[in-house]
C-alpha cells in the first residue's frame, strides 16, 4: 500500500473514532458511583412484582454499558414488606444509613405514600416505578418526585369507558379496601358513570385478605351486567380463580385494571381467558422496540418480561436521561430534572411524556387474556393525562 493511501485510511480512522466520541456521553470523570436505593418488596403478595421492577432497572442499564450518564451505579436495597407502617423507618434505611443519591420505589401505594413525605422533607429524588396513588402525582407532587408507571385513576378511567362503550348500565366493583383499589375504583366510576352507566355498589375487603366467597355470594345475589376488579399478584389469582369457581364468570362479566392478569396469567390458568382489562402495556404490542425489549430481557432472566419490568427499565432511562443532561453531575439536580420533564420516553410500552406534575402522559391498551398472553385488541383512550387534582408546583 502506498504512503499517501496509508495516511488517508490513518486520517479517516481517526475522524471516525472522533465523530464516535463526540456522539457518546460525556463521562463522569473522576465521580464516585452514583448511589441508587431500590426500595422494593422482597417478601409477600408483591415480591414478584419487586423482583421485575430491579430486573427492568438493572436491564436498561447493562445496556448502557453498566453506568448512567458517566455514573457508575451503586445498588442500596430495603426490603419495604409492602407494609406502610414501616414505610417511614424503612426508607429513612436508605436516606439516613446509606445516604442513597436517588430511591426506585416501590410497588404498594400506602408505602409509596409515606416514601413521598420522607423524601419531600429530605429532598432525596424518588423515582416511582409501579405505586400509582394519586396523592403522588396529586397533593405530594414535588419537584424531586417522578413516576414512571401511572396513577391509580388512569387505568380505572380507560376500564371505564369501555364497559361504558360495550353498553353495560349497572356494574359492581370490588377491590382491597386501601389506597390503590380505592383510587382506582373511582375512576373506573367517574369514567363508566360519564359514559351512561350506574356503579351499583362498591365492594371490598382488608388488603391482604383474599376470603372473597361472602362478596361472591352479594355480587351473585346482585346481578350487575359487569364487574370490575382490582388486584394484584397473588390475591389477582386467588380471586380470578374464585370467581370462576363461582360460576360468575358465565353469567356476570368480570372486567379490571390490567394488574387483574398482568405477571398472573399462568397462575390463573383457564379461569382467567377471555377476560379484558385496561394497561398501558400489553404481551402483543409488537413494535421494534417493544420486540427488542422482550427478547432482550427473555435472553438476560430466562422469564418473559411484564408491566412491572417495563416501568422499572423506564425508570432508569429517566434517571439516564438526566444525568446525561449534566454529564453525570447529581450535583445539578435542577437541570437533571428540567431534562426529564422535556423528555419523551422511547418506552417498550410506546412513547410517553411526563405532565406538569411528572406522571406518564400515555396510551391505554384494551388488552383481552389468551393463552399466556394479554393480547392488545385495541386503544381505550390515547395519552391519557391523570387529572391530578390538588398538585400545585
Amino acid at each position: 500500500m502506498s504512503p499517501s493511501r496509508k495516511n488517508l485510511i490513518s486520517t479517516a480512522v481517526a475522524a471516525l473514532a472522533l465523530s464516535t466520541f463526540a456522539t457518546l456521553p460525556v463521562q463522569a470523570q473522576g465521580q464516585p458511583a452514583l448511589k441508587v436505593g431500590l426500595m422494593l418488596p422482597a417478601t409477600g403478595t408483591f415480591a414478584a412484582l419487586g423482583t421485575a421492577i430491579e430486573n427492568g432497572f438493572k436491564l436498561y442499564v447493562a445496556e448502557q454499558g453498566g453506568k448512567l450518564g458517566g455514573r457508575e451505579i451503586q445498588y442500596f436495597k430495603v426490603d419495604d414488606e409492602s407494609d406502610p407502617s414501616k414505610a417511614t423507618d424503612n426508607v429513612n434505611k436508605l436516606i439516613k444509613r446509606d445516604n442513597v443519591d436517588v430511591i426506585v420505589g416501590t410497588v404498594h401505594s400506602g408505602v409509596a405514600l409515606a416514601m413521598a413525605r420522607a423524601v419531600k422533607e429530605s429532598n432525596t429524588l424518588l423515582i416511582v416505578p409501579n405505586a400509582g396513588a394519586d396523592a403522588i402525582t396529586g397533593p405530594l407532587c414535588a419537584p424531586n418526585i417522578i413516576r414512571s408507571s401511572f396513577s391509580n385513576w388512569q387505568p380505572g378511567y380507560a376500564t371505564g369507558v369501555i364497559a361504558a362503550q360495550k353498553g353495560y348500565k349497572k356494574a359492581m366493583t370490588i377491590t382491597w379496601g386501601y389506597a390503590a383499589g380505592q383510587e382506582t375504583v373511582k375512576g373506573f366510576s367517574e369514567a363508566f358513570e360519564k359514559g351512561g352507566g350506574k356503579v351499583i355498589k362498591d365492594l371490598s375487603l382488608p388488603f391482604p385478605n383474599v376470603e372473597f366467597q361472602a362478596l361472591l355470594t352479594e355480587i351473585a345475589a346482585q346481578k350487575p351486567d359487569v364487574v370490575f376488579a382490582f388486584f394484584a399478584g397473588g390475591g389477582a389469582v386467588k380471586f380470578v380463580k374464585d370467581y370462576d369457581a363461582a360460576g360468575l364468570k358465565k353469567s356476570i362479566p368480570l372486567m379490571g385494571s390490567g394488574f387483574l392478569t398482568d405477571g398472573t396469567l399462568e397462575a390463573q390458568g383457564a379461569s382467567a381467558q377471555g377476560l379484558l382489562t385496561s394497561l398501558h402495556y400489553a404481551d402483543s404490542l409488537n413494535t421494534p422496540r417493544d420486540n427488542a425489549f422482550r427478547n432482550k430481557y427473555a435472553v438476560t432472566y430466562k422469564a418473559q418480561p411484564d408491566v412491572y419490568a417495563v416501568q422499572g427499565y423506564d425508570a432508569a432511562q429517566t434517571l439516564a436521561a438526566g444525568l446525561v443532561a449534566v454529564k453525570g453531575d447529581f450535583k445539578q439536580r435542577d437541570a437533571m430534572v428540567a431534562a426529564m420533564r422535556k423528555m419523551t420516553v422511547d418506552s417498550p410500552r410506546g412513547k410517553y411524556t411526563l405532565s406538569a406534575a411528572h406522571n406518564p402522559v400515555q396510551d391505554f391498551y384494551i388488552r383481552e387474556a389468551k393463552g399466556r398472553e394479554n393480547v392488545m385488541t385495541g386503544i381505550a383512550v390515547k395519552v391519557l393525562p391523570d387529572p391530578a387534582r390538588g398538585c400545585k408546583m
